[in-house]
C-alpha cells in the first residue's frame, strides 16, 4: 500500500491551557484532494501549522514524507489566510511570486534568481491568469488578484503538497470557478489539502473530506455524513449530500435567534 505523504497520529495542541486539537489522527496520500471543513475556531489553521512545523504539538507525532515537519517542509506549498499578508509592502507581483523560489536559492544571504527560478515564476503567474499584472505593485491589485498572486507564489516553489487555508474568501464567483478548474489540473500532479469554514466548498473536485472541531471526523470519501457534521458543528442537520449545502432544522434555527 502507498505510504501517506502526511501522517498525524494522536495530535494534541493547547493554547493557554485551552485545547485546540484533541487526539487528531489523519493520513493524506499521494494525489489526495482533501477538504477539511469546520467552524471558525475549530483548529483548522492550527492543524496546517502543525503540518508545517510552525506549531509543536504537546503530544503525538507528525511525519511529512516520513520526515519531521522541519525536514519535510521543503515539499510543502502553503497559502495562508488572505488577511495575514501586508499588501502595503512595496513589491511587484513578479517579485512576490519569485519569492516563492527562495527555498531553491543557493545564496540565502544575497537573493539571486536564475533563469529556472524566473521561468517557474512566469509559469505560475500564467497558470493563475495574472501575467499581465506582473509589473504592477501588489498593493494596486483587487482582492481576488492579490489572492491569485499568493497562490502563484506557492506554486512557484514546485511543491509536492499544496496547503490552502480559506483560499477563496476574497475571490469572486467567476474567479472561484477558474480557481477550482486550476485545482482540477493540479491534483493530477499534486496532493492538495484545503481547509474552509464554508460547508459549500465541498464539490465534485475533492475526493476526501473531514470535519474538524478540535477533534477530527473522517470518512475517507468525498461525501459528508450527517454524523460527521453534527459532531463538528454541534447542530442537527436536515440533509448532507455531495454538492448540496447543509440545512439545519427549523427548530434549531429558532433556538439560535
Amino acid at each position: 500500500m502507498t505510504e501517506p505523504v502526511i501522517r498525524l497520529e494522536d495530535i494534541w495542541v493547547s493554547f493557554n491551557g485551552e485545547p485546540v486539537l484533541m487526539g487528531v489522527d489523519l493520513s493524506i496520500y499521494p494525489r489526495d484532494f482533501y477538504a477539511i471543513i469546520g467552524p471558525n475556531g475549530g483548529g483548522k489553521t492550527t492543524l496546517l501549522k502543525v503540518i508545517l512545523g510552525l506549531v509543536e504539538p504537546s503530544r503525538g507525532t507528525v511525519r511529512i514524507f516520513g520526515k519531521r515537519p522541519q525536514e519535510g517542509r521543503k515539499y510543502l506549498g502553503y497559502v495562508p489566510q488572505f488577511r495575514t499578508f501586508d499588501f502595503s509592502y512595496p513589491i511587484t507581483v513578479r517579485e512576490m511570486v519569485l519569492s516563492g523560489r527562495l527555498t531553491h536559492s543557493r545564496a540565502p544571504v544575497i537573493i539571486r534568481y536564475d533563469r529556472v527560478d524566473k521561468k517557474k515564476a512566469e509559469d505560475a503567474m500564467d497558470l493563475m491568469g495574472i501575467t499581465p499584472l506582473a509589473g504592477h505593485p501588489i498593493a494596486d491589485l483587487s482582492g481576488g488578484e492579490q489572492q491569485r498572486a499568493i497562490i502563484a507564489r506557492a506554486l512557484a516553489g514546485e511543491p509536492e503538497v499544496l496547503l490552502l487555508d480559506e483560499p477563496t474568501v476574497h475571490i469572486d464567483t467567476p474567479t472561484e470557478d477558474r480557481f477550482y478548474d486550476i485545482l482540477d489540473r493540479l491534483k493530477e500532479s499534486l496532493t492538495i489539502v484545503l481547509v474552509s469554514h464554508d460547508i459549500g466548498v465541498i464539490s465534485a473536485h475533492v475526493n476526501k473530506v473531514a470535519c474538524l472541531n478540535r477533534r477530527i471526523y473522517t470518512h475517507d470519501s468525498r461525501e459528508l455524513t450527517e454524523d460527521m457534521v453534527q459532531a463538528a458543528y454541534h447542530c442537527p442537520v436536515d440533509l448532507i449530500a455531495h454538492g448540496v449545502p447543509h440545512r439545519v432544522f427549523r427548530e434549531h434555527e429558532e433556538e439560535e435567534r
